[in-house]
């Protein structure tokens, strides 16, 4: 079918008698130009004068002598004129973020307001005059006061009538703002879009001879849909004059139907604005033959994209095909399936056995925000922020770390290793400044605080000149980059030079911090043309890039509701039912163009294939677009659906066993020489996973070491066991008889011990001095509160007399392997043992959840059951340690576990008569323990048995090994 703008250039071509250089084509977009060249070139067939081609935007423009001022200008202006216009009213002036959001709004209501040709001053009034009756009034229907709380629904109902207040001050100003801002802007020689649309519309433009180069040609519009009040007031005038041509894209199907959206603002250019169509009458070709429609139904938002590389198998093809442009495209509906498709696509395809290259134009832009050099921009802005405070000057070890890991700094990895250890060694959370900036180059440049918002913009452009530099001199960079590098460059000089000449106002703290944050939102903006040929391969686009262009294979993605039409609209201080009083754009309207753009694609494709998520999740109903069950009741057409078939099954676990060969035995017989000892921690480590047993002390693999920001649970255990040791050995100077007096007394310094106790182990040194953050002093006050748990026991258990602490003991072994006769050297060293009426007390602190309660030792034993107790094999452990290196009897195993024994003691208990075990049956449960323990031993050095992992799954819910042992 033949595509629009070949009919298009068929009119002109027989209406210019192929004198063209006369005329002006003006589209919506600049994407259709290359294609109507191409046309007329097909036609034409020999060299010709070509017509000028411009944008709407760029040809109203050539109206004024004025500039078009940018987006920052105008927000500056603005923010100016509304800060003078309330001093005036004896108020203080707005600061810049409180004002920023609310810019953004009045902003764009300005210019539909001008784009429209609405009198501001009468609308604005209207708006004061709907907020004081809300105000004053409080009798109003329910309908009405339905209204009037979607109109103030971002306020809270506490807070209504003060900001009500507020908003009607605000309207009161509203005309003069709009006036003001226009006029300071008209001082500095620059003007608005909207108001280049509404002076052209009422004949006041500066240029009014913009149009007379084009005298002896025609004005040609092509492919309008939705008009503005102003381009419909001019393009009738121009009209009536002669001086313009219209061609617009439609078919009978909607523009004939007045209930179909699609045709809702063509059938208003026809019939009220009286518009006429070059092209004549409107055909039917929706429906001038029977189609196919292929649905295919996703599980996932990325999942559309992957569906492609299969479907397109089939249609490559196509794309040999060179007779004439716009054989196949991929239109996004949901432009965040950008760099899905992009990763999908192939670089080349095969045509019988022979494989060709893929060309590919993207018409959208490849966004900052997916790129690294993004992330490096907004590693900067983040550490700024960081240091917006006047005493802070140093940056967290996280921003640090990434940093130094990002792939545009070009660190080496021995500086990296070098920084890196450093940070654990020294524990830096904060990290300062000055030690960074000492580096020199990019460290200089990434980690100097700027102390004004004016140093912002230029301090970031320095920092990506230094890596753009660097880049190009390894030659790393690759085309896309070097634009975006560009592109942010150029964006950061708008935004300096609107800074400097506007930025005169507020507190400096805040300034910075706002435009800090102006960076981030400027930079999210930025997109740059990926290379392409716009006539050959595959065409990837958004809906709004496809508007006039045809192909005769489509795949659209991204037909949901919600996303096609669209369900939000853009923020707006005017209320629905003013807007359509004057005329304004309201939600059918974007539904209409909504519409009219999914339609048009379908006018002339023979091939039409749609993709939607079926996936329902937050922010997707797994709808599909009401569009397409639109097209299913009415059409006629065949739909074929088709479901994305995604398996799905869990990874089985992969057994991991360890067999004893002669190294890993070699290993193990350091333990049996005594040149290796096993400590009570090695064997409950065995015992409760034998496969990560051998990771940890026979591979030796070790945890990786990290900066702790949160202090870990670890931490904290091994702070209370140092202020607990610390607070009793310095009683047992004086006396190691510790009475309940004694105790009471001391524990008035454990604030200062716990301090003590977080710099000893966090940087190796109690006298260390640490500015502690929040959540560190949380930390402390933890600890506090364990240590207050045990001496608060102590002082019940009081007096005792204190034997030892942090007791070191060695032993002997013997045990059999295979009836083989084994001795290995047993090590622990104890917390605190401790005598009171002639019982002597293994005393273990614990801060976890260690359960006083077992059922048998042997459930305690048992690699594979879920009754194990850690805590009662190691105090039984040290027990017969102690006993045996002291020559001791009737030693009591106690375990101070913070958690536990207020309402439990430190006893353990056995069965479920929770009997304690001490005494006689102490005695017995020490018996049990040594034959286990000896069995044990037997399977560790059994060179037969391997290391294997356990099968209860809770054993690996902490464990560093959890990958390694295949879960």
């Amino acid at each position: 079918m033949k595509p629009f703008l070949k009919e298009v250039a068929e009119s002109l071509i027989q209406q210019s008698g192929g004198n063209l250089q006369h005329s002006a084509i003006i589209f919506n977009n600049k994407r259709p130009a290359a294609y109507l060249q191409s046309h007329l070139a097909s036609i034409i067939q020999k060299p010709f004068w070509s017509p000028s081609f411009f944008t709407i935007h760029e040809f109203f423009a050539l109206s004024t002598n004025l500039k078009i001022a940018d987006s920052f200008t105008q927000f500056f202006t603005l923010y100016q004129q509304y800060n003078k216009l309330l001093r005036l009213a004896g108020g203080d002036g707005m600061e810049l973020h409180k004002f920023y959001p609310i810019a953004r709004i009045i902003l764009s209501d300005f210019s539909q307001i001008d784009n429209d040709l609405v009198d501001a001053g009468k609308l604005f009034r209207e708006l004061e005059d709907i907020a004081e009756i809300d105000y004053q009034f409080d009798y109003l229907s329910d309908e009405q006061q339905s209204f009037l709380k979607d109109f103030w629904q971002s306020y809270s109902e506490g807070k209504q009538k003060k900001q009500q207040e507020q908003f009607i001050k605000m309207w009161r100003r509203m005309p003069d703002l709009y006036h003001a801002f226009h006029h300071a802007l008209k001082e500095k020689g620059l003007i608005t879009m909207g108001q280049v649309y509404c002076q052209l519309a009422r004949g006041e433009e500066t240029v009014p001879d913009f149009t007379s180069p084009f005298n002896e040609g025609k004005l040609v519009f092509v492919g309008f849909n939705a008009l503005t009040q102003a381009e419909a007031l001019v393009f009738k005038r121009w009209q009536k004059e002669d001086k313009a041509l219209f061609y617009f894209d439609t078919d009978s199907y909607y523009m004939n139907d007045h209930i179909q959206e699609a045709g809702l603002f063509l059938r208003k250019n026809r019939d009220k604005t009286g518009l006429n169509n070059a092209l004549g009458e409107s055909t039917g070709f929706i429906q001038s033959a029977a189609k196919s429609i292929d649905v295919y139904q996703t599980q996932g938002q990325t999942a559309q994209a992957k569906i492609l590389d299969e479907a397109l198998q089939k249609d490559y093809p196509l794309i040999d095909d060179h007779d004439g442009p716009g054989k196949m495209a991929i239109i996004l509906a949901d432009e965040s399936l950008l760099l899905p498709v992009l990763q999908t696509i192939p670089t080349h395809y095969n045509v019988g056995g022979e494989s060709r290259a893929l060309n590919l134009n993207v018409t959208m832009g490849y966004p900052l925000l997916a790129s690294s050099i993004f992330g490096l921009a907004d590693l900067w802005l983040t550490i700024q922020a960081q240091m917006v405070e006047p005493d802070k000057e140093s940056v967290n070890f996280k921003e640090v770390e990434a940093f130094l890991s990002h792939p545009l700094t070009g660190i080496s990895e021995r500086t990296r290793d070098k920084i890196q250890f450093k940070l654990i060694e020294e524990q830096l959370v904060e990290v300062p400044a000055a030690r960074l900036t000492g580096q020199k180059g990019l460290f200089a440049l990434f980690f100097t605080k700027i102390s004004s918002a004016a140093m912002a913009t230029n301090a970031l452009q320095h920092i990506l000149k230094y890596v753009l530099e660097q880049q190009l001199a390894n030659k790393t960079l690759k085309q896309t980059e070097t634009d975006l590098f560009v592109a942010v460059i150029k964006e950061l000089n708008r935004l300096h030079d609107a800074l400097i000449e506007h930025l005169k106002e507020g507190d400096d703290k805040k300034e910075l911090t706002f435009v800090l944050s102006l960076i981030q939102k400027a930079l999210q903006g930025i997109a740059v043309p990926l290379s392409g040929e716009p006539l050959e391969g595959i065409q990837v686009m958004g809906l709004l890039e496809s508007r006039n262009l045809d192909f005769e294979q489509i795949y659209i993605l991204g037909v949901n509701e919600g996303i096609l039409p669209q369900v939000s609209i853009s923020p707006s201080f005017i209320p629905d039912s003013i807007r359509r009083a004057h005329g304004l754009p309201v939600i059918e309207n974007q539904d209409a163009i909504s519409a009219y753009m999914f339609y048009r694609l379908l006018q002339r494709s023979e091939k039409i294939s749609l993709v939607y998520n079926a996936q329902t999740d937050d922010t997707n109903t797994g709808e599909p677009s009401r569009f397409l069950r639109q097209l299913e009741y009415e059409s006629g057409y065949h739909f074929n659906y088709l479901q994305q078939q995604q398996n799905i099954s869990t990874e089985s676990k992969t057994m991991v066993q360890i067999e004893k060969d002669p190294q890993v035995m070699a290993i193990l017989n350091k333990y049996l020489s005594g040149e290796t000892r096993l400590s009570a921690t090695a064997l409950t480590t065995y015992i409760n996973c034998p496969l990560q047993f051998f990771y940890r002390y026979v591979a030796r693999i070790d945890e990786p070491k990290e900066v702790a920001e949160n202090v870990e649970a670890n931490i904290i255990g091994l702070m209370l066991h140092w202020m607990l040791e610390t607070f009793y050995r310095e009683l047992m100077k004086a006396d190691p008889e510790i009475t309940k007096a004694r105790i009471m007394e001391k524990r008035k310094t454990i604030a200062d011990l716990s301090e003590r106790a977080y710099a000893k182990i966090v940087f190796n040194n109690e006298r260390h001095q640490v500015a502690h953050n929040g959540m560190q002093k949380v930390v402390l006050a933890i600890v506090q509160e364990y240590a207050n748990i045990i001496l608060d026991y102590d002082e019940n258990h009081a007096p005792f007399e204190i034997l030892a602490l942090e007791k070191k003991d060695q032993i002997s072994f013997n045990f059999e392997v295979n009836g083989m006769p084994k001795s290995i050297s047993l090590y622990g060293i104890i917390d605190r043992i401790d005598q009171k009426n002639g019982v002597v007390r293994i005393v273990d602190y614990k801060t976890g959840n260690d359960d006083l309660k077992f059922s048998s030792l042997d459930d305690v034993f048992d690699t594979h059951g879920k009754k194990q107790n850690k805590a009662l094999l190691q105090t039984l452990f040290y027990t017969h340690v102690f006993e045996q290196a002291n020559a001791k009897e009737w030693v009591e195993p106690n375990i101070y576990s913070v958690r536990n024994m207020r309402k439990e003691g430190a006893l353990f208990m056995e069965g479920k008569e929770k009997a304690k075990l001490n005494g006689a049956r102490l005695e017995s449960v020490k018996g049990e323990f040594i034959n286990l323990l000896s069995l044990k031993l037997g399977q560790l050095f059994d060179e037969n048995i391997p290391f294997t992992p356990t099968t209860v799954e809770a054993s690996f819910t902490y464990s560093p090994y959890i990958t390694l042992c295949g879960m």
